[in-house]
């Protein structure tokens, strides 16, 4: 683990293991909502905001300037797993957008909100509204992307966005997070509202493994870069326990045959924020939480990275780490 891009309500924390994980805060003051990275080009970072668009750094974190502003409130971002300078993001209200060229410049992929389940799309704290709450290109297709409609559908391209596949039978509604993995090219994960699911068919059809996972409203979710079989997922009671800090959250990982609460070196469950997940490229699998940032090799057991204040004491809202 070398670079993490963490962002938190209000600001963006760089740390890195030459600074033996001392944070330096960037966006200070904005409203963020997501962030990506890639270790093929580590010092290349997105963050999307509430109030000054998509912001791109190229020097590590030093310096941000806009690069898409779409109505400002840029939801979801990510970087493909196949080029490096072919970047998707997300807004609201929902629309996708691609640059081919490390952010430079952008194109709309039209015909998003033509599709017949649109009508139902709304987020329910701003029920005028949905955004694009996730983003993930196939791993063996660089056409291929699933897009995450918060709340309301779970919408596919098969050619880069030309052309969209509505809601499949069966897929989640409040798609919250999803995950690929290159060693099961056919399989999509979704942390959602209404559960976890998975697909084993590029989500044409679904499956609902949630024995041993006692709280449905699922937020993070991640897979051990080395093995699909291997996924954790940040779950609570309901969205006011999970986006609170004063509300009440866990962590589980999948076993092969359940979940079971993986909290073995996480705070406590109580006045804890749901977790955003991330894979390490290193090979492990990272938390950050409103109490400070957690690695784990497997998964079962997790150790503190870095310092912590009462003032990052925030609702997570990215992690990158590359």
């Amino acid at each position: 683990m070398h670079t993490v891009y963490a962002a938190l309500s209000d600001r963006l924390l760089v740390g890195d293991e030459e600074r033996e994980w001392q944070w330096s805060e960037r966006l200070r003051d904005h409203t963020l909502e997501c962030v990506a990275a890639d270790p093929r080009a580590p010092d290349r970072a997105f963050v999307g905001t509430v109030d000054v668009g998509l912001q791109r750094t190229v020097d590590g974190g030093e310096t941000w300037k806009q690069v898409l502003s779409a109505g400002d409130r840029v939801t979801s971002v990510t970087v493909s797993p196949h080029d490096p300078n072919v970047v998707w993001a997300g807004t609201e209200p929902s629309a996708v957008y691609r640059s081919t060229d490390g952010g430079e410049s952008w194109t709309e992929r039209e015909g998003l909100t033509d599709l017949d389940s649109a009508s139902r799309w709304s987020f329910p704290p701003r029920p005028h509204t949905h955004h694009v709450r996730w983003l993930a290109v196939h791993p063996d297709d660089p056409e291929g992307l699933y897009v995450a409609i918060e709340a309301g559908a779970l919408v596919r391209s098969r050619d880069g966005g030309e052309t969209w596949v509505d809601h499949p039978t069966g897929g989640r509604r409040d798609n919250h997070t999803l995950a690929v993995h290159p060693d099961a090219p056919d399989r999509v994960y979704t942390a959602a509202g209404d559960g976890y699911a998975k697909s084993a068919d590029r989500g044409t059809t679904w499956t609902y493994p949630q024995d041993g996972l006692e709280h449905r409203y699922v937020w993070g979710l991640a897979v051990h870069p080395d093995d699909p079989e291997r996924i954790v997922v940040s779950a609570a009671s309901g969205p006011r326990s999970a986006h609170s800090t004063s509300g009440e959250s866990y962590v589980y990982r999948w076993t092969g045959e359940n979940w079971t609460a993986a909290m073995d070196g996480l705070p406590a469950p109580d006045g804890l924020a749901r977790a955003v997940l991330a894979p390490d490229p290193d090979g492990a699998l990272c938390a950050l939480t409103n109490h400070g940032l957690f690695r784990s090799p497997t998964g079962e057991t997790w150790d503190g990275v870095g310092p912590w204040t009462d003032a990052y004491d925030q609702v997570p809202r990215g992690l990158a780490v590359v």
